[in-house]
């Protein structure tokens, strides 16, 4: 699903360039769940705009879903994560002047799904906001937010979810309930999953722990609930 070889990127400052990543290479499998860890300012939000192609890298390859993504111009890129990524952020980005039914169905009819409405009430159903669908996000809660971004990021089933920090702007019980939802979801439907946090325990959840440190993999292992369920 997620091909990376030898990835680099470099931005300029007012200090010159920074180099951000420092030849990354990654593999990440159909139906896999990848957790991303790192200190602050190791480059994992970075990658992620990377591989989502909301940035471009200035060497290297990356191929996502079978796409050569330094190949497409910028209409293509927008196709793309149309067409086979969902993102969701830290900071819900949901559209103020759209009811939380308006924002869910905006990615499908960008694909052109003619069931989009009925795709976002099932999907934000799905994440318990059934009762909620004609909201406005400041009628909705931080945690109900960041629901409605979750139902957001699969009402158009993308083949890779990127979820960058979704819990960092949530208390603990109901961060913890967004991430069940996130799993549970990214599990019936068999979407690829990366997931970045800070969250050591919740990375523990993925089939794979991928630490970047000053822009560089310094490590990549099974993680332990992984490891157990093999054992099983």
């Amino acid at each position: 699903m997620v091909d990376l070889a030898d990835v680099h990127l470099e931005l300029g400052s007012t200090a010159g360039m920074v180099n951000i990543l420092k030849g990354i290479t990654l593999q990440v499998h159909a139906g896999e769940r990848v957790g991303l860890v790192g200190p602050s300012g190791s480059g994992k939000s970075s990658l992620m705009m990377l591989i989502g192609g909301l940035e471009r890298q200035t060497g290297g390859r990356i191929s996502v879903a079978g796409q050569d993504l330094s190949a497409l111009n910028e209409d293509g890129l927008a196709r793309f994560r149309r067409d086979s990524v969902g993102i969701v952020f830290q900071d819900f980005h949901l559209v103020p002047t759209m009811t939380a039914l308006e924002n869910v169905a905006l990615p499908a009819e960008f694909a052109g799904l003619g069931d989009a409405f009925e795709r976002a009430a099932a999907g934000l159903r799905d994440v318990g906001l059934g009762h909620r669908l004609d909201h406005y996000p400041g009628q909705l809660s931080g945690g109900e937010q960041q629901r409605t971004a979750l139902a957001r990021a699969l009402v158009a089933r993308p083949k890779l979810v990127l979820a960058d920090e979704p819990t960092g702007n949530l208390d603990g019980e109901t961060g913890r309930q967004v991430i069940h939802l996130l799993f549970d979801l990214a599990e019936r439907r068999n979407t690829t999953l990366i997931l970045i946090t800070h969250d050591n325990a919740l990375a523990e959840r993925c089939d794979r722990i991928v630490r970047l440190d000053d822009g560089l993999i310094v490590e990549d292992r099974t993680a332990i609930s992984a490891s157990r369920a093999v054992a099983q």
